[in-house]
This record gives structure tokens, C-alpha cells and sequence, in this order.
């Protein structure tokens, strides 16, 4: 009965999962609204949470002896945080003001429609927005105001993304503006009780789990004391697993003449950029590789600019439509430009586009795929494309040396070498292993010393890759989907060659599993191009926000490889250590991932003044911080001490992490779309 009681709020918090999990769904086929008002918002949701808290108590006080003062600050952590989370929701004022410069208003419209009043009256005085150096692309938005309080008082200031104006409570944040520039909208939050006691639950979180990894009477201690981990482990595994042709026919410049023209500074994308990075660009959107035939990207280029009616002729855009290619009657996957145009000169694309309208076709994004491919040739042959530096000295050139660092960084391709590397050896990792294995070898006598020769200067390549892009772009690369795969992978390097001495199997997972993100990557699923952060990712907390996640990741990841190792294998032995392996890393692991989501709880607070607003990502987040943090339980949940249900239950979890990472990218919407965060 007593084990029955103990597994009861995690069977609650179970609950809460699913709903959580539910309502992300309820949110994409039935709107926000809906999903806030049944499941999140909902009595019954706030009753289950505290009924968790409740019978959670109960049970850590039947286990206090058990508990040392770091695993005690680590639950009120947790209890502060939901308290402060309810406070809010009970307690705060949120809505939006509309500005017109020169117009004092003191009320503010509420979420559920009301006028209500602000203790000091507010008057727009400017608004402009800042854009990127030679560009349109918006940089800040900024307005500057003047509030006048009781007694006249009155208080100046500016707010901008990423930086809030307080006044008598009230946080001001920039929201949006009116299309003429003369007005702004202003996101106004009143929380005087519920931020500080969330945030208080915050930094106890952050300290304990600090606390946690360092106390002496800790799990991790014993487990990092194992005497498995003191024979030298076992080799690990993962189970997973150009033409050439000559262009005589077309005029193009020569090769020396168009790798220097890839040096010249133009614009394009809204950055200053040197025109290698546009033709690369260029000709990989319409061919599919960054060279065509025995072409540089620049030669392709400039051959669309200065022979256009040869070039038309080429079959180099990339149809991957069956029903386009079978509705056009084209053969092979490659299409001329003039394929797609009849002898009187009309558009065979656009027929075809009014019928597939409105649909969700396969047929209606092939066309939207070609459609835009068609329409950067149209650009570049408009002169809109391709965009000189202004002479007047209106926009900063790049320096000769970012210039060839981008040059270098493009023509290196460091994503397809080292994938291509990395899955190499990481296979014959696996092979080894399955040898030895099979001869039944003793698995510690493995010489893996190549492996660990070349594990460095690879990981050194990934870090001069992940460090030139840096330089290039100017500010850290992790504002999308690209740049978290090659962070990730970078990552996944650097936790090899720190456990890889006193756990040899790391080689194999590293190299694997690093070669598959950067592979991921390589396939076009993601943008490579550098661009300038929207407004609201200009903030320094974006860093530390998403390196932290990215990097429980990758260690959640070496726990999924560790689990389908240990299901696969017979010897006790080995699986005995392959799961005090998972159990080591999933402290630091849990615990970044942990500290990753309110460090972008804070962000958004900073950002749009809600540390919390149940966007698909961060709640599928909260679901993978809750179920890895369930399996730390082993006193109230005795089924986790059983290795077969444990390596299920990891597998299990990790399907959570595939869900916040790539489901709520391409199935779900939210603020998190614009990256892979």
C-alpha cells in the first residue's frame, strides 16, 4: 500500500504531461484560445498541479531521511516556482497600449477587452526603427516616452526590444507600431508578486541542482565511483546506420576572372556579404549543389546576368515533384527555364497554380517550390537581386580578412567533410565492437587507438568551422535550425574527448552521432544561409538560452544510444554499466536542460513581459524536463531500477526531446518557429 501511495503524484504528474502534450495539439487544429481555456487556464489543470505539490510533499516527508539539504532545495524550488506561477495568474495585470505621438493616454486595454487605468498618464514622443547598416531589414524598434506620475513628476525613457521601460510596477515593452510610424503599441505587464517568487524559484533551482552534483552523499557520487567505471568500460555502438560533365555549350567567364569577382561586397538578404556567398547561394536553390557541372557558383551566376538566353536553355532547376514533372511532361529531375514557358510566352506555372489554390496538394507546393526558384532568376535578370555597395560610404565594408574568412568558410563545405568523416569512423567503431563481440574478445583490450588519435583534430576542424562562422556572422550561431545541428554536433565532440579516456564506448557515439546531426543538417532540411537576427533574438540571453539545451541534447542522445545498446546486449555486466553511464550523464543533462528553460523563461519576460505562455516548444520542453526528471526517483518509482524498464523508459523520453526539436518545427506553430531551439 505504501508503494502504491508513493507512485500516486508521479501518476498525477503523468497526467499533467499528457495534457500538456494534448493541449499543443488543441492549439495547432483549434486556436490559442482554446487550448488556454480548456486545458491550461482550466480549474481542473490548477487543481492537478496541486494535487502533484500536495501528494508530492507527503511523500518527501516519508523519505526525509533519505534527502539531504540539496535535494530539499531542489523541490521547494519547484514549489516556489508553481506557487509564483499561480500568483501570477491570479494576481497580475497584463494588456496593450496604444500610442500616437503627442497624444497622452492613461488606460490601458486588459486581455479581456476592458479600459483600465495606469497610476501615471503616458505620451509617445518618437518612434523610428533601426535598421541593419546598408540594409531594410529592421534591427530594433524604438519608442521614446514621457509618463507623468502624481505631483507632475515626470519620467523619461526609451523602450526597444530586449529593453523595457518600469514605471510605479508597470513594465512597458515594445510591441508593434502603425504603419505610418507615428503610433506604437506597448505591451503592458503588472506582476508585483508573482515574477519574484517565480524567479526566486528559479535561482534555488539553479543553486540545488549546482548543490546536487557536488554533495557528498549524492547518487552521482556512487555512481561516478562504480567499480564497472574503474576496469575501462566497454566499446559502445549505434545501431544506425557530382557529375562531372563539361559545359563547352554555354558562355560563362573564365574561372580565374569569376573567383576573383567572388571577392566583390554586395548586398543581399538584408547583410553585406561577399558575392561568393550570393552565388552559392544562387545556384544552390536552383540546382541543388553549390556547382553546376564543372561550374563554380560564380561562373553560374554571372552567366544568368550576362547570357540569359543561353542560360535559359540549361536544364539546371531542380523539379522533385512527381505530379509537377508528370502535369509538364518533364523527364528526369531537372527542367529548363524555357520548359516552363509555352511559344506565346505565358507562364505554364500559373494555370497549374490556379486550379491547386488554397489546397495542401503535393502538386500545389511543387509548384510554390519552382515558383521560387523562377522568381530569383527573375530578380537577378531585374537587377533587384544582386545589389552593389553604395559609393558614398553610406554602408561599412566588410575587411579583407572577414571577407576571405567567408570566402574560405563557404569553398571548406565543413558540414559534408565531416559528416562524411565522422560516420566513416564511427562505423568501423561498430564494426570492431561486433567483431570482438562475436569472438566473444574481452571487450577492454580493444585498441581504439586511432580512433582516439583522430577525435581531436576533428573536433578541433568542427570548432575553427563553428568559430569562423561566428567571426562571419558577428554574433554567436544559434538563431536557427543550421546553426543548433552544428552547435549540437560541436557539442557532442567536446563531451568525447572528456569522457573518452576513462570510457572508451564514448568514440563511437561521438563520431556516430555527430556525423548524423551535421548530416541532418547537410540535407538542406535546414537554412545555411548567415543572416541578421530579427529584433527580438538581439538579446544576451539567446546564448547562454539555447547552448544549454542544445547541449542536454546531445547528452539525452548518448542516453538513447546507450538504451538501444543495453536492449540489444546479454551480458549483465555490460549492461549494468552501460546504465550507471545513462544515470551519470542524465544529471548534467536534466540539470542544463532545466536551467536552459527558465533562463528563457527571463528572456521572454524581458522580451514580450510573459515568463511563461505555454508556446508549443517550451511546453513540449517542460514535458522532456519532466519526464527525465521522474527516473531520478527510484525510491517512490521501484520499476526504474530495473535496467530493461529503464533503458525503455529513456527511449520513451527521448521521443519527447525528437518532439520539442523537430515535431513543434514542422508540425506545430509558436514564437519558437524561427529557430530549432
Amino acid at each position: 500500500m505504501q508503494r502504491i501511495k508513493s507512485f500516486v503524484p508521479f501518476l498525477l504528474l503523468l497526467f499533467v504531461v499528457i495534457a500538456i502534450g494534448i493541449a499543443t495539439l488543441v492549439e495547432e487544429f483549434w486556436g490559442t484560445r482554446t487550448a488556454q481555456e480548456t486545458i491550461y487556464h482550466a480549474f481542473w489543470f490548477q487543481c492537478l498541479w496541486t494535487a502533484v505539490v500536495l501528494l508530492g510533499g507527503i511523500i518527501l516527508f516519508r523519505f526525509r531521511h533519505a534527502l539531504n539539504w540539496a535535494s530539499w532545495g531542489l523541490h521547494l524550488a519547484f514549489v516556489l516556482i508553481l506557487g509564483g506561477a499561480l500568483t501570477t495568474s491570479l494576481t497580475s495585470q497584463k494588456g496593450m497600449l496604444h500610442l500616437r505621438i503627442g497624444e497622452p493616454m492613461d488606460r490601458f486595454l486588459t486581455e479581456d477587452g476592458h479600459l483600465h487605468p495606469l497610476p501615471f498618464t503616458a505620451q509617445l514622443n518618437s518612434f523610428h526603427i533601426v535598421c541593419y547598416p546598408g540594409t531594410e531589414a529592421p534591427m530594433d524598434y524604438v519608442s521614446e516616452l514621457s509618463c507623468r506620475k502624481e505631483r507632475a513628476t515626470m519620467v523619461q525613457g526609451t523602450i526597444s526590444m530586449n529593453h523595457i521601460m518600469q514605471v510605479d510596477g508597470y513594465r512597458l515593452y515594445q510591441s508593434s507600431y502603425d504603419e505610418d510610424s507615428l503610433g506604437s503599441w506597448l505591451s503592458v505587464n503588472y506582476d508585483p508578486y508573482g515574477t519574484p517568487l517565480t524567479y526566486t524559484g528559479y535561482a534555488l533551482l539553479t543553486l540545488s541542482m549546482i548543490a546536487v552534483l557536488f554533495h557528498r552523499r549524492s547518487e552521482l557520487r556512487s555512481l561516478l565511483s562504480h567499480p564497472l567505471l574503474k576496469r575501462g568500460g566497454i566499446l559502445g555502438v549505434l545501431f544506425l546506420t557530382s557529375l562531372n560533365m563539361q559545359a563547352d555549350s554555354l558562355q560563362v567567364v573564365n574561372r580565374q576572372q569569376a573567383d576573383s569577382m567572388g571577392y566583390k561586397q554586395v548586398i543581399y538578404n538584408d547583410r553585406v556579404m561577399p558575392l561568393n556567398t550570393l552565388a552559392r547561394d544562387f545556384t544552390q536553390k536552383l540546382y541543388g549543389k553549390p556547382s553546376y557541372k564543372n561550374l563554380s557558383a560564380e561562373q553560374v551566376l554571372i552567366g544568368w546576368m550576362m547570357y540569359p538566353s543561353e542560360w535559359q536553355k540549361e536544364p539546371m532547376i531542380k523539379m522533385k515533384s512527381e505530379e509537377l514533372k508528370a502535369e509538364l511532361g518533364i523527364q528526369g529531375n531537372y527542367c529548363a527555364l524555357e520548359d516552363l514557358f509555352n511559344a506565346d510566352g505565358s507562364y505554364r506555372l500559373q494555370g497549374l497554380w490556379e486550379k491547386e489554390m488554397g489546397t495542401n496538394s503535393k502538386l500545389a507546393k511543387g509548384i510554390q517550390e519552382v515558383d521560387e526558384k523562377i522568381g530569383l532568376i527573375l530578380m537577378l535578370s531585374e537587377g533587384t537581386l544582386v545589389q552593389a555597395l553604395p559609393e558614398d560610404g553610406s554602408v561599412q565594408r566588410l575587411s579583407d580578412i572577414r571577407v576571405k574568412a567567408e570566402v574560405l568558410y563557404n569553398k571548406a563545405n565543413f558540414s559534408k567533410i565531416l559528416f562524411m568523416a565522422n560516420l566513416t569512423l564511427g562505423f568501423l567503431c561498430f564494426f570492431v565492437f561486433l567483431y570482438r563481440l562475436l569472438n566473444k574478445t574481452p571487450l577492454g583490450y580493444i585498441n581504439d587507438r586511432p580512433f582516439r588519435a583522430l577525435i581531436w583534430p576533428i573536433t578541433l576542424i568542427m570548432l575553427v568551422a563553428y568559430a569562423l562562422r561566428w567571426y562571419i556572422a558577428g554574433r554567436i550561431p544559434l538563431s536557427n535550425g543550421y546553426e543548433t545541428m552544428q552547435f549540437i554536433a560541436l557539442s557532442v565532440l567536446i563531451i568525447t574527448c572528456a569522457l573518452y579516456r576513462k570510457l572508451p564506448y564514448i568514440l563511437s557515439f561521438g563520431f556516430i552521432l555527430s556525423g548524423f546531426t551535421l548530416l541532418v543538417a547537410y540535407l538542406g532540411q535546414m537554412n545555411p544561409q548567415i543572416t541578421p537576427l530579427m529584433p527580438v533574438l538581439n538579446s544576451p540571453w539567446l546564448s547562454s538560452h539555447v547552448s544549454l539545451i542544445m547541449f542536454s541534447y546531445a547528452l539525452f542522445a548518448f542516453t538513447a544510444i546507450n538504451a538501444i545498446l543495453a536492449l540489444c546486449l546479454k551480458n549483465r555486466e555490460q549492461v549494468e554499466l552501460l546504465t550507471v553511464i545513462s544515470r551519470i550523464l542524465l544529471y548534467p543533462a536534466t540539470f542544463c536542460l532545466g536551467v536552459g528553460i527558465f533562463l528563457g523563461a527571463v528572456w521572454a519576460n524581458v522580451s514580450w513581459g510573459s515568463y511563461w505562455s505555454w508556446d508549443p516548444k517550451e511546453s513540449w520542453a517542460l514535458v522532456s524536463f519532466l519526464l527525465y526528471g521522474m527516473v531520478f526517483h527510484k525510491h517512490s518509482l521501484p520499476i526504474t531500477r530495473s535496467a530493461t524498464a529503464f533503458h525503455w523508459y529513456m527511449l520513451l523520453c527521448f521521443t519527447s526531446i525528437l518532439m520539442t526539436y523537430f515535431g513543434v518545427n514542422y508540425l506545430l506553430g509558436g514564437m519558437h518557429s524561427y529557430s530549432g531551439a
